[in-house]
């Protein structure tokens, strides 16, 4: 039996890794609500740029970055310069309004699903 279990646990480590790799792929349902009242579809798009880069695009550009979301959801609630591209971040009061941190959160857990 240990020998079963030694050979099925690298068998699990790898099935646990592509399971890691799908969820990641895989966005979260859209938080639509706020998703409409600060306009992200004005300037974003789920898979190819339109005014601005794609949710895809962002999610892959700061994936890997330490502190992405922290600095990504301070970028929704004050708006800001363009990080690439000529377009930048609205402020708030152009986009409905403002945002409060949870709903930063929520927004930006939902792009870096992408």
């Amino acid at each position: 039996m240990t020998r079963s279990i030694r050979t099925l646990l690298p068998l699990a480590a790898i099935l646990g890794a592509c399971a890691l790799t799908v969820q990641a792929q895989t966005p979260l349902p859209e938080p639509t609500a706020l998703v409409d009242q600060q306009h992200c579809m004005f300037c974003h798009t789920p898979g190819a740029p339109f005014l601005a880069p794609s949710f895809h695009q962002i999610a892959e550009h700061y994936r890997k970055l330490p502190d992405a979301n922290v600095m990504l959801e301070q970028k929704l609630r004050i708006g800001g310069r363009a990080h690439w591209g000529n377009t930048s971040m609205r402020l708030p009061e152009e986009r409905g309004g403002p945002l409060s941190p949870e709903d930063a959160h929520t927004l930006v857990i939902w792009v870096m699903s992408h």
